[in-house]
């Protein structure tokens, strides 16, 4: 079942996903270094932002030093794009507008997907489900893999200590 969107997109179309809930599918093939969407969102100050991110809101998006954007708005379709450990897009921040771009050549009916770049703070608090080979169980930066395998073993080391007493 596809979602209906307030706003039309060229090259997407939105529909339940094996990796969580909805998906952003290419409708046709999409070049390398297209912007495929805009995530758009209200604005919102830094201080609002840490209270938006505090109450559970996944989608603050971060613009620049002093605004950040909500994009759990229903106007922004672009919130739909799922997480992956191999992607096929990138967000990028143009003129204080974020962009999703295609990394390489997308093919007609692909899932389209993005590192949302979780840093180590809340690791543990964002599984990823994306189910590729270079995955490592959470939502994280691709820079912080190394060391979130070396977090991952030490917890599995104690949780294994626990479970023997």
């Amino acid at each position: 079942m596809a979602v209906k969107t307030q706003v039309e997109n060229n090259y997407l179309e939105f529909k339940k996903s094996s990796i969580h809930n909805y998906g952003a599918y290419a409708k046709k093939p999409i070049a390398k270094g297209v912007r495929i969407i805009e995530y758009i969102g209200r604005p919102l100050t830094k201080k609002k932002a840490q209270k938006e991110l505090e109450d559970g809101n996944g989608y603050v998006f971060t613009i620049n030093k002093h605004f950040d954007i909500d994009g759990s708005v229903e106007w922004n379709p672009a919130r739909f794009i799922n997480h992956g450990c191999e992607t096929n897009a990138e967000s990028d921040i143009l003129k204080d507008r974020v962009w999703i771009i295609a990394t390489r050549s997308i093919k007609k009916g692909e899932e389209v997907l993005y590192n949302y770049n979780y840093d180590l703070v809340d690791a543990f608090d964002n599984p990823c489900n994306c189910g590729s080979e270079q995955c490592v169980g959470y939502m994280v930066d691709v820079e912080c893999r190394p060391k979130l395998r070396k977090m991952i073993a030490k917890r599995d080391k104690k949780k294994s200590a626990k479970a023997k007493k």
